[in-house]
């Protein structure tokens, strides 16, 4: 079963241009696989679609999340919010209330799972408040917990974002382009993240990125799009200057920008992910997934 399973994908938008064209894509659980391409590519219409924040055209096309349809044909299936709660998305811009404390932002992730007493009186259980602060020290902002998301630093807002998919108990996290409004130290830092997310806790992670020496330092698989059409997908390390300039000609310059600093190189360090194809690889258990704070209970 795989964690995404698209087929036939496309979109038009009102004005006639062609978003995407014939998507065909599967992501393994536990792959952490980097999405390419130049402005105007696809890429975030891509994670939309798989997030079921739009549909596609109404011809036949599937999505499956975890073997679950969340749209068929042009339609979001009965069932879309229950198939949510696997998916954490990642905002570029945040998505966080900033008149909210850092916890209480965080604590959203837990909304789908209370009584709807509790969502419009905000009260949450002790257990959940638990978890939210043994998520916020995953991503080791803690020491923020109480205060307003506003006063956070770009960085450690998208930690936050981070920690409130670790709460909302996601298995697939869909993150568009997090650290391109960032410095390159918190892009580090929150690559980093999702690269822990993706190694520690067996969590999907699909990321969109606009760089790709970041994409080749982080994610085995790069699948690239180009005018709304995939045009490569496979192992990162063979996406070479050559080849990035075969599949996009002039633009693949915008891909192969420099840093405008030299310190803006992310950490070298590598780390090898599960591998979902290899027998002999032990799946993390549901205890080695959630290992921070699996039952809130225990935390009360």
């Amino acid at each position: 079963m795989e964690a995404i399973r698209i087929e036939r994908l496309s979109k038009t938008f009102s004005n006639g241009r062609k978003a995407l064209d014939e998507i065909d894509l599967r992501v393994a659980p536990g792959e952490m696989v980097a999405l390419i391409g130049a402005s105007g590519s696809g890429k975030s219409t891509l994670l939309r679609h798989i997030a079921g924040f739009a549909v596609s055209d109404p011809q036949p096309s599937r999505i499956a999340i975890l073997g679950r349809p969340i749209q068929e044909n042009g339609r979001l299936v009965r069932e879309v919010r229950r198939i949510r709660r696997d998916i954490g998305f990642v905002f570029q811009q945040f998505n966080l209330v900033n008149r909210l404390s850092v916890e209480a932002n965080v604590l959203i992730g837990a909304l789908a799972r209370l009584p709807f007493w509790r969502r419009i009186t905000g009260r949450f259980p002790r257990s959940e408040r638990a978890l939210s602060l043994a998520a916020l020290g995953e991503v080791g902002i803690a020491e923020h917990a109480r205060e307003r998301a506003a006063t956070l630093s770009g960085g450690q807002q998208q930690r936050a974002a981070l920690a409130r998919a670790l709460v909302q108990r996601a298995r697939i996290v869909l993150a568009d382009e997090p650290i391109a409004s960032l410095d390159p130290e918190s892009s580090r830092r929150v690559m980093d993240m999702l690269r822990n997310l993706n190694r520690d806790h067996g969590l999907t992670v699909l990321v969109s990125l606009h760089q790709v020496d970041i994409a080749m330092q982080y994610c085995p698989r790069t699948v690239a799009l180009r005018r709304g059409k995939v045009v490569y997908d496979g192992p990162s390390a063979a996406l070479t200057p050559a080849l990035l300039q075969q599949l996009y000609g002039d633009e693949a310059r915008e891909l192969l920008e420099e840093p405008a600093s030299s310190d803006a190189a992310l950490s070298p360090q590598q780390a090898t992910p599960p591998d979902p194809t290899n027998p002999d690889t032990d799946a993390p258990s549901p205890q080695q997934r959630y290992a921070f704070a699996l039952d809130p209970a225990r935390l009360a």
